[in-house]
């Protein structure tokens, strides 16, 4: 203790204070200004690269503006935070080492960590993996119909690390990003109703394909479902000879979601034309045999019809 107040100990830290001063804090002082810098700089370019991008996605698809910037800044957010702290991390590195202080244990340790912490948390880790990938490639939206490994529901929320359905019933279905193998998107860009019509085989299907074409014409011409549909429907033709029917394909572009919707009214009036026009639409029919040890019980019933008849003559 007695060294700390003698003018010698006095003397030299001065001396290396201001040896310090000189040749350390110069490079600490252009370090801070390199690393605002370097933070503004990545601000920027990451903020116009966000611009291009939203003005390419706009012109290559048909997804709304407000979408596309919304799932952009989700993703750019992350992207400005990763290079944020990879900024800082390489700063304080090159600053410890500025000021004298060995970074290699320090790296050994946080390695060390980082490791423990990726084997414990790989799965974490994987699911936003996914996520990141699921929201750049645009495979899903909120507001979509999709089915996820097997579920369909209503697309409600998506998250890096879940994505949150919810089926007709009302039941909420959550997935981890990481564990979704399956991914099939019911309404992206348009959608489509597919129609297998069975008639029988004794009808003109010339004849049943026209009333399809003509119905699906009066339907577009409703007001109530024009806007639905984007184009006349298509009748590929006779699909496959059925086991009581003949079976004709045929489908109809719409708007994303509305397939359900136009699919409902275009099955009701093509019913009703076919009740007009007498068109059979077969169903299965089934024949039961009795067998012969049922013969006293139809002999028994004719009895009481004969005798029913014979009370009402007189």
């Amino acid at each position: 203790m007695e060294k700390i107040f003698t003018n010698d100990f006095w003397t030299v830290l001065s001396e290396n204070l201001v040896n310090w001063i000189v040749s350390q804090l110069p490079a600490i002082i252009i370090l801070v200004i390199l690393l605002l810098v370097a933070l503004r700089a990545a601000s920027f370019m990451i903020n116009k690269t966000k611009k291009l991008l939203i003005k390419r996605m706009v012109n290559q698809t048909d997804e709304p503006n407000l979408e596309v910037e919304k799932r952009l800044n989700t993703l750019m957010g992350i992207v400005k935070k990763g290079v944020a702290i990879l900024i800082w991390v390489i700063f304080v590195m090159i600053f410890l080492k500025k000021i004298n202080i060995d970074i290699a244990p320090i790296l050994a340790g946080a390695g060390i960590i980082g490791l423990a912490i990726g084997f414990g948390a790989q799965e974490l880790v994987r699911d936003f993996i996914t996520g990141f990938f699921i929201l750049l490639e645009n495979q899903i939206r909120t507001g979509d119909v999709a089915i996820i490994n097997g579920t369909g529901g209503l697309v409600e929320k998506i998250e890096l690390r879940t994505i949150t359905l919810r089926d007709l019933s009302g039941v909420v279905h959550i997935f981890q990003n990481g564990k979704i193998n399956s991914v099939s998107n019911m309404t992206k860009g348009w959608s489509a109703m597919v129609f297998d019509i069975g008639v029988a085989y004794k009808e003109d299907l010339n004849k049943v394909m026209k009333i399809m074409k003509d119905v699906s014409e009066d339907l577009r011409a409703d007001s109530n479902f024009k806007s639905m549909i984007l184009e006349p429907m298509e009748i590929f033709g006779l699909d496959s000879f059925g086991d009581s029917a003949l079976v004709v394909k045929g489908r109809i572009k719409t708007k994303p979601i509305q397939q359900w919707n136009v699919g409902r009214e275009y099955r009701k009036r093509l019913k009703e034309a076919f009740d007009e026009h007498r068109i059979e639409i077969p169903f299965p029919h089934r024949t039961i045999y009795w067998g012969e040890e049922i013969d006293p019980l139809k002999l028994t019933m004719e009895k009481a019809e004969a005798d029913a008849k014979a009370k009402s003559a007189e």
